[in-house]
């Protein structure tokens, strides 16, 4: 059975569940807000974890070493129960390995462990993976944390912009059913600032390759109140809401759904990751929330 637990220190208090090992709330004390989308009809999750893809599959499949296999949209950490590897007062870390069930539909051995780590007003995120095998892994991994929006009383969701930290040029990659299209169009053109509307969002994700941005936070007319989230060099970032919800998902990712033009073979997946025998890596970002 799923258990939520808490992580706590003088400025936020942190809840995550060990199912999918899902971020479930974030509270600031000193601003006595929550951040965190708290589910609903819109959506029913907070913060899911991506992994061992990010976004869709073409067909859900992918071939590997002449089998083919299916997975779901996002993989199958975000419905798997974790457990708990290591736990103090202000960190906590969870496990997924592979057991009959995942390998099943995907034939690797590892140990995926989500860390969430506080420092002051800042939540560090970071997903390492371990290849337990004896031949290379391909992998995705990323994350979906949901922003309440409004997050201060008396603002509207238009009252909302996103701003990078250094202008940013980018086209937005076109979704067909999940899939990215091979059509992009111009989005940023050497700008920092995005002001939030639920029309951005009424055809789906914006999804883009290769932000040259370090962090991207979220301000509101009239109010200090934001958070500001480190991106730490992931190669592609959604921004992605549920049609007339009242939040907004700003989510890093280290791998991207299929083209509408993927062949099918996870060796040849676009953004996918490689992890050689017995290694491990990391992808980690940050949140400061105020």
């Amino acid at each position: 059975m799923s258990k939520a637990l808490r992580i706590e220190n003088e400025i936020l208090k942190v809840t995550v569940s060990s199912k999918g090992a899902e971020l479930l709330s974030v509270f600031n004390k000193v601003t006595n807000l929550e951040y965190l989308w708290q589910a609903g009809v819109e959506w029913p999750k907070h913060a899911p974890v991506l992994f061992p893809i990010v976004g869709q599959l073409k067909e859900n499949k992918y071939q590997y070493n002449g089998t083919e296999y299916t997975l779901p949209r996002h993989g199958f950490a975000r419905e798997n129960e974790f457990d708990v590897f290591d736990q103090n007062e202000s960190s906590i870390t969870f496990v997924l390995s592979n057991n009959a069930k995942t390998e099943a539909i995907y034939p690797f051995q590892f140990n995926f462990y989500v860390i969430y780590e506080l420092e002051g007003s800042k939540l560090h995120i970071h997903h390492k993976v371990e290849n337990d095998g004896m031949n290379s892994m391909y992998y995705s991994v990323g994350g979906h944390p949901a922003f309440k929006i409004p997050l201060v009383e008396g603002t509207n969701y238009s009252d909302y912009k996103l701003r990078f930290d250094q202008p940013v040029t980018a086209n937005r990659w076109l979704l067909e059913n999940g899939l990215i299209s091979s059509e992009s169009v111009p989005f940023f053109e050497d700008q920092t600032m995005l002001a939030l509307s639920k029309e951005l969002f009424m055809d789906d994700a914006l999804v883009f390759k290769a932000v040259k941005a370090g962090s991207v936070s979220l301000k509101v007319n009239g109010s200090r109140n934001g958070f500001i989230i480190e991106l730490n060099g992931c190669p592609y970032l959604g921004i992605w809401a549920a049609k007339n919800a009242d939040f907004v998902c700003i989510e890093p990712w280290w791998g991207i759904a299929d083209s509408v033009h993927a062949n099918g073979d996870i060796r040849q997946k676009e953004g996918i990751c490689i992890l050689e025998a017995e290694q491990d890596a990391m992808h980690s970002y940050s949140i400061r929330f105020f």
